[in-house]
């Protein structure tokens, strides 16, 4: 079973690499590149994994983070940022992220 793995990145080079390690790993890397154009496409489902930019057009993450988090169900997000001082890891994993990578 082929896992599917939503990415909502904003920078198409970052994109482009992490969506690379996801197709190296044997998934299905599905990139957006807006907060509500990811949200629209978790909201579709058959997702298993979110990794997830905080500063993005549209939407920011944490508000995509808190709109899957107040869903049904549970689908890991890992968000992976340039935002890197404490009060964004604390407020990153408030919302519901599973973990913070800076």
């Amino acid at each position: 079973m082929t896992r599917n793995v939503l990415i909502v990145e904003d920078n198409p080079g970052i994109g482009e690499l992490v969506r690379m390690h996801v197709a190296d790993l044997g998934m299905n890397p599905i990139l957006c590149d807006r907060g509500d154009s990811g949200l629209a496409r978790f909201r579709e489902g058959d997702i298993d994994l979110v990794v997830l930019d905080l500063m993005l057009p549209g939407m920011d993450g944490l508000s995509v983070c808190r709109e899957i988090r107040s869903g049904p169900g549970y689908v890991p997000v890992l968000m992976l940022t340039a935002k890197s001082t404490e009060l964004d890891r604390v407020l990153g994993l408030e919302m519901g992220a599973d973990d913070y990578l800076t």
